[in-house]
């Protein structure tokens, strides 16, 4: 008699977030690797890879940019920096709102919008409103100068939050790019890592399966968490001193990779980057990066 074999176990599906500007795409100063986005594309091919673009962008902007860098599909869509979540609607073909998460972090805002918050710093010289497509229903969001103190801001921000009852987060990042400060007000308990958390819970993705990837300000609480983070290596200096101070500090150092280049021959930029960290992280993953 031949020994019974054992039936084979399932492969449990990984949720692979992505940040979009700067991580997925090559809209830096930096190069791409050629091959980079090609191997994203064929990865996310992959059925037990369930992809999440986590992202500062509207919706709008968001399909707008899947379009035109002709990146892969995803699953689902963190956006407005973590404040709105997307979810396909198979019946229509097109996305929609997932109220679970809006009746998670509304209540913060007491009521207000964006629009709100915008007049209500509206005398404020030192910041100024962005443009109608980057606000977003629990997001107001504002250029700012890079030489700004943004301690002292914060406080007066932050002071007049309170008068209107509203339990805001302030995040600073910086477009490297463009040369200029960027500020997102959010309700207090909206942010990129919330937002996986709430996901990855509700969806039943367990954590050694879930894998960040991002570069800038507005990913440093994700990447100086418990969840499994890559920085790309196209990341500032600023940024990846900061996330391995956070590491550190929580005792996390292992959840966090710095992409260095060398996968596939490629320079760890972008989505390069993307595929070296979850190589690390995942090594079952490299043979479904293959063209």
């Amino acid at each position: 008699m031949h020994p019974i074999t054992p039936p084979l176990q399932p492969i449990l599906p990984i949720l692979l977030c992505c940040d979009m500007d700067r991580t997925l795409i090559p809209n830096g100063v930096q190069p791409e690797s050629p091959e980079a986005r090609p191997r994203l594309r064929a990865l996310c091919a992959h059925p037990q890879i369930h992809l999440v673009m986590v992202t500062g962008r509207h919706i709008d902007l968001v399909l707008e940019a899947m379009t035109y860098w002709d990146l892969p599909h995803p699953d689902f869509i963190i956006g407005d920096v973590g404040t709105s979540v997307y979810i396909p609607d198979e019946r229509t073909n097109t996305w929609s709102i997932w109220p679970s998460w809006e009746a998670e972090i509304g209540p913060a805002w007491n009521g207000m919008t964006h629009a709100d918050i915008i007049d209500l710093f509206a005398d404020i010289a030192a910041i100024t409103p962005q443009g109608r497509d980057r606000q977003g229903v629990f997001k107001a969001s504002f250029f700012t100068d890079t030489a700004v103190n943004t301690e002292v801001l914060e406080a007066e921000l932050t002071r007049r939050l309170w008068t209107l009852g509203i339990d805001a987060r302030l995040v600073w990042s910086e477009d490297e790019a463009a040369g200029t400060g960027l500020l997102d007000v959010l309700p207090a308990n909206a942010s990129k890592l919330h937002a996986i958390e709430f996901l990855s819970y509700q969806r039943g993705y367990t954590p050694d399966r879930t894998v960040f990837a991002g570069d800038s300000g507005n990913d440093l609480e994700v990447l100086g968490s418990h969840i499994n983070a890559v920085l790309v290596a196209n990341a500032p200096a600023q940024v990846r001193a900061q996330a391995c101070a956070a590491v550190v500090a929580a005792g996390a150092e292992k959840s966090l990779y710095i992409a260095q280049g060398g996968l596939f021959g490629m320079n760890g930029n972008y989505s390069a980057g993307v595929l070296e960290g979850l190589a690390h992280f995942l090594p079952e993953t490299q043979p479904w990066m293959q063209l």
